[in-house]
């Protein structure tokens, strides 16, 4: 039986932090692919960027669910359960553009 995630009452419908990573934008570095925190809407970098940032906001905060965010990708992950699962349907819309920094 494939695993479910256990956290999908904490998404929430959230605004955005940033037009991009909030600390990458802070420090001027790069990301690749961004994450938005669907308990908070801490926009972070993935981990396949430098930062992590992202990650180090689960570690940091706990919260369990994020989104694939730059471009909107209609999928979430829980960082808990460790299981990716479909958020087409509630997508989180940008703020505005996003800088390319890849």
């Amino acid at each position: 039986m494939p695993k479910q995630c256990t956290h999908l009452d904490t998404i929430r419908t959230v605004t955005p932090s940033a037009l991009g990573c909030e600390e990458c934008l802070k420090t001027g570095d790069a990301w690749f692919h961004l994450r938005v925190c669907r308990t908070c809407g801490h926009v972070g970098c993935c981990d396949q960027s430098p930062g992590r940032h992202a990650t180090k906001h689960y570690h940091a905060t706990q919260h369990p669910i994020i989104e694939g965010y730059d471009p909107p990708e209609g999928w979430g992950w829980c960082y808990v359960d460790k299981v990716t699962f479909d958020l087409s349907d509630r997508k989180t819309p940008h703020n505005g553009p996003i800088p390319r920094y890849y």
